[in-house]
Order: structure tokens, then C-alpha cells, then sequence
């Protein structure tokens, strides 16, 4: 059985595959491993005999090396069929067998990298797709090349792939557009693939594409589509992968742990555990993007029994206190999440020193943004009669008022609602008043946002059942204007209950009740009786006892 050259050309395989197919009948040892061996080298005949057809196989560096690494397996295939063709073996049994299974294997793997490159199109010679022609611009060229790389990825033995992973990164680093052609040409079930079968060092860096690829938002559902198959490889990686992995993989999960379906596969499998270890032990870095990721799982009531068991609150207040800026800002975050609505977690977070961590992140947070986690955890922690007192006397009242007027409309937003919360009792409203709250809420008033409208126009209702906040209410020369005109229907979405409950404290006074009525309260006050508003009709019954109500409902 004779072995063609090197330079014999793609001829030369298929009259080597034609003579072992001969002669496989003939062998006398491990018959039945050769009779497979027989079948994968008819479809890699037939698969060669489909190369033929394409004019770019002969220039395409894919299907060149693949037909390199063909050549090697046959050659083999012919010196190891050469021992198996008498009874005795002289290399020994065990040492054939595994040579033997060894061409199989590389067989096989020859018949699934050629499919591969037959479907993916890139040996059509059509002057774009086939390497040495000109490209039109250089989103063709990105296309082509993640083409290619996708192809890569798919095909060939280890160190080919590794190669193919390590110039994907580097794509992808280079733009966010790189990113969305990337995924666009197929690769993200390719990389799924790959945690499949890939060795450790190969792991990491599929997680670190994987990890990339999350952080650009059009991107995202294409690795949520991937469901529990990739979650399952990310939350093994955050059990037993190194340092640099389990950070990428918390940065992939923090993009996969906003779905309830998701967040909830994470708290059944052990992920929230993995999760706190790593903020307790992981670099800053892993630490920051694991709290990150304990964040969106807090949002979803089924978690919070696995935060409990796992004595999160502890961790993540030991964080607040010694984490980095972000890692800080998503465990406050965290915190408040898993304190909405639980009264339970707000005893908890209090009794672990939850309000000191508070203050002290709130002193010393860099950015206006990231205070909004922490204005929303006050806000919570305000709600529970048991803690709110607490809350007043650690002196957060005056620490509200420079944030009602920053210019984050998050954050202006949850203040104003913490001050809804915060104003339970006469003496918190009037120390809210006296500090200064009721002039940054009036300018929320004519904001654009509908939420930061009525956030305003609740704390205000609540603030002014104190006498001396309507004193200073009174001063403004828009406040009583700037509730009146969100009487109107007009505005859509709006709980008009709270500017109506305001106006009726206001309207005690006869001055009030004057300019209520000039700024057109009883035409819209008419509509909302008719739509059943609760308390228009008591608000339009008290300016009715005006003289001015008559001159200003005549047609």
C-alpha cells in the first residue's frame, strides 16, 4: 500500500481512502473497530469528491489545513492497518487498539470539521467570502473574519481552536459593533459548544467571549436564548474556575440573572452559595460583579429564603464596609432589594449594623448615580415601624435634602419617596420641613418625568399635614400653580390622589383657596369627580364655599 507525496494533490487522498476501503475486508485484527473506520472513510471520500466542486478549496486556508491534517490521519491509517493484517500482533495489543481507536477519533473529527466548512459557504468562490479577493468595506472584512473564526472554532484539533479563540478576542475587544457581527454569524452557540469539550485553559477564555459579549445590550438575548445549558457552565465555573474565570463568568451572569426563570435556576443550584464565597474570598474585581449579580437576584421573591440560608445579609454588609466603589454600591443595592417588602430582612440588616455600613456609604459614595441604591435602601428601611426611629436619629433626614435637588433623576426620585416613607410622625415631618425639603420637592413638581411628579406631590401630601410646612409651602410662588396643573386629565399615568390630598391641606386657608381656584383647579376638579378621583369631590365641596367659585365656572 503505497503513500503518496505531499505534493500529490487531493487526488492522492481519495486513491489512499479507495485502496484502505479495499483492504479493510482483509484485515484479520479488530475487525469491528475497522469496519467503522471503514464507513467514516466513505463519507470522507464522498466529502472530498464535494471539495472538488468548489474553486475556493484550493485557496481557502480552512480547507487546506483540513486536508494537511487529513493526509497525516491516513498515513497513519495505512502503517496501522499494515500491523492489523495477521493474527499476531507485534507493537501488542493494548498499544494497536489505542492506535487503532487514535485514527478512528481523528477520522470522525475529519468528517464533522469537513460538513462544517461545506455548509458554511466560505469556499464559494463569490469574490467576497473567498480570502485573496477585495472587500467592499470594513464591516465585510469584520463579517468575513468572524466568519472564518466561527468556522474555526468548529473545526480542528486544540491548538487550531485555541488560536481561533485567542484572535476572536482580540476582535471583539476593538468595538461593540465587532461584537453584534459576531454573534450575528452563529458564534454564541458555537462557544457553548466548546465548554462542552474544551480543555481548562480554552474554558476560560470561551468564558472571558462569552463574558465580552454580555456587555453589549443588543446582544444579551442571545445568550439568554442559550438557557440552563450555558447557566449551567457559568455557575460550574464560579464552583472550581480560577480567579480571572469566575470574574468573567460573574460578568456573563450578571446579564443572564435578570430573568426570573434564570434567577431562580441560580438559587436552586447552589449559585447564590458560590456567589457570597466570592465576595467574601474572590479579587476586587470578582467581588464587585458577584454582588453585581446577587443584586438581580434579589429582585425576584423566590431567591430570598437561599439569601437567608446562606446568611447573605452578613456578607453583604461586610462588603458595604470594605468592598471596592462598585462592589459597595451593588451590595447596598442588593440590600435594598432584598428589604422591599420585608420587614424581616430590614430587622436583619439592622441588627448586622446595616445603618452604619448606610451612613458611611453614603458619605463617602463618588457619584450622585450610585447613591440612588442607597436612597432606595433608606427608603425600605423607613417603612418598618420597628426600624424608622432608628433611622431619624442616625441623622439621614438632613443628609435627604441635597439629593432631592442632584441632578439624577433616579435618585431625586427615591428621595423624595424616602421622604414619603420617613414622614410617619408631627416631629419628622416638621424636622423634614425645617431642613429644607419642601422647596427642592415644589421644583420636582414641573420635572418631566410623570414618576418624579408624583413622588414629589406624595412626599408633599405627606409633609404638609404639618402646619408649619404649609407655612413655608406658602412662600413659593409656583407651588400652589405647579399642583394645580397636574389636576389636569390630561396628564395620563399619574396617581392624582396625592396633589389632590396636598391641595386639600393647603386650601384650609383662604389665601390658598384663592389661588387654587385662579389657577383653574374647578375645571379640572370637575372632570375628576366625574371620573371618581378620591377626594376631588371633597376638595371641589371646600372651594365651592368661595365666592370666586361662581366666576370662574361660567361658561
Amino acid at each position: 500500500m503505497t503513500v503518496p507525496n505531499s505534493d500529490d494533490g487531493d487526488r492522492s487522498l481519495t486513491e489512499v481512502i479507495t485502496s484502505l476501503i479495499d483492504s479493510i475486508p482483509n484485515l484479520l485484527s479488530f475487525k469491528c473497530k475497522w469496519s467503522s473506520i471503514r464507513a467514516k472513510l466513505a463519507d470522507l471520500k464522498t466529502q472530498l469528491s464535494d471539495f472538488s466542486d468548489f474553486a475556493g478549496s484550493s485557496s481557502n486556508k480552512l480547507a487546506v489545513d483540513l486536508l494537511v491534517s487529513v493526509r497525516e490521519t491516513l498515513n497513519d491509517a495505512v502503517a496501522v492497518a499494515a500491523r492489523c493484517e495477521g493474527p499476531d500482533l507485534a507493537e501488542g495489543k493494548l498499544k494497536t487498539q489505542s492506535e487503532v481507536d487514535s485514527v478512528m477519533a481523528r477520522l470522525d473529527r475529519h468528517v464533522k470539521d469537513a460538513e462544517v466548512l461545506i455548509k458554511s459557504g466560505l469556499l464559494i468562490d463569490n469574490g467576497i467570502v473567498v480570502s485573496g479577493f477585495s472587500i467592499s468595506s470594513k464591516k465585510e472584512a469584520v463579517r468575513l473574519e468572524a466568519r472564518n473564526l466561527v468556522i474555526r472554532l468548529q473545526i480542528g484539533g486544540v491548538e487550531s481552536k485555541n488560536s481561533a479563540i485567542d484572535s476572536l478576542i482580540e476582535l471583539l475587544q476593538e468595538d461593540d459593533k465587532n461584537v453584534m457581527i459576531c454573534v450575528a454569524q452563529g458564534v454564541v452557540p458555537v462557544l457553548v459548544r466548546l465548554l462542552d469539550s474544551c480543555s481548562l485553559v480554552m474554558k476560560e477564555k470561551t468564558v472571558a467571549v462569552i463574558s465580552r459579549i454580555s456587555m453589549v445590550e443588543s446582544s444579551k438575548h442571545v445568550l439568554i436564548a442559550e438557557g440552563l445549558s450555558l447557566l449551567n457552565h457559568l455557575l460550574r465555573v464560579l464552583e472550581s474556575g480560577s480567579g480571572f474565570a469566575k470574574e468573567k463568568a460573574c460578568v456573563a451572569l450578571q446579564a443572564l440573572s435578570l430573568s426570573k426563570e434564570n434567577a431562580r435556576a441560580i438559587g436552586c443550584r447552589g449559585g447564590i452559595s458560590s456567589l457570597l464565597e466570592i465576595c467574601q474570598g474572590g479579587s476586587p474585581g470578582s467581588q464587585a460583579f458577584a454582588a453585581g449579580v446577587l443584586r438581580n437576584l434579589a429582585l425576584f421573591g423566590e431567591t430570598k429564603e437561599n439569601f437567608v440560608e446562606e446568611n447573605a445579609i452578613f456578607v453583604l454588609i461586610s462588603m458595604v464596609s470594605s468592598g471596592t466603589s462598585l462592589a459597595q454600591e451593588n451590595a447596598v443595592g442588593c440590600l435594598a432589594n432584598l428589604t422591599s417588602g420585608d420587614e424581616d430582612l430590614m430587622i436583619s440588616v439592622v441588627r448586622e449594623g446595616g445603618i452604619q455600613c448606610l451612613k458611611s456609604f453614603w458619605d463617602s459614595v463618588s457619584s450622585v448615580k450610585s447613591l440612588e441604591v442607597g436612597v432606595v435602601l433608606l427608603k425600605n428601611l423607613a417603612l418598618c415601624p420597628i426600624v424608622r426611629e432608628v433611622v431619624i436619629s442616625e441623622g439621614f433626614i438632613p443628609r435627604l435634602v441635597p439629593v432631592l435637588g442632584c441632578g439624577v433623576l433616579g435618585v431625586r426620585i427615591a428621595a423624595a419617596e424616602a421622604v414619603s416613607s420617613l414622614g410617619f410622625s408631627s416631629k419628622s415631618r416638621k424636622e423634614m420641613g425645617e431642613s429644607g425639603c419642601i422647596v427642592p420637592l415644589i421644583d420636582m413638581l414641573d420635572g418631566k418625568a410623570i414618576e418624579e411628579k408624583e413622588a414629589a406631590s406624595k412626599a408633599l401630601s405627606t409633609l404638609l399635614v404639618c402646619t408649619s410646612n404649609r407655612k413655608i409651602f406658602k412662600k413659593s410662588d409656583k407651588g400652589v400653580v405647579s399642583l394645580v396643573q397636574l389636576l389636569d386629565p390630561k396628564i395620563k399615568k399619574l396617581d392624582k390622589r396625592y396633589t389632590v390630598s396636598a391641595l386639600e391641606l393647603l386650601v384650609t386657608s383662604k389665601k390658598c383657596r384663592k389661588q387654587v381656584v385662579a389657577a383653574g383647579a374647578c375645571l379640572h376638579l370637575q372632570k375628576l369627580v366625574d371620573m371618581d378621583t378620591e377626594g376631588a369631590k371633597k376638595l371641589a365641596e371646600n372651594l365651592s364655599r368661595s365666592k370666586i367659585w361662581g366666576v370662574f365656572t361660567r361658561p
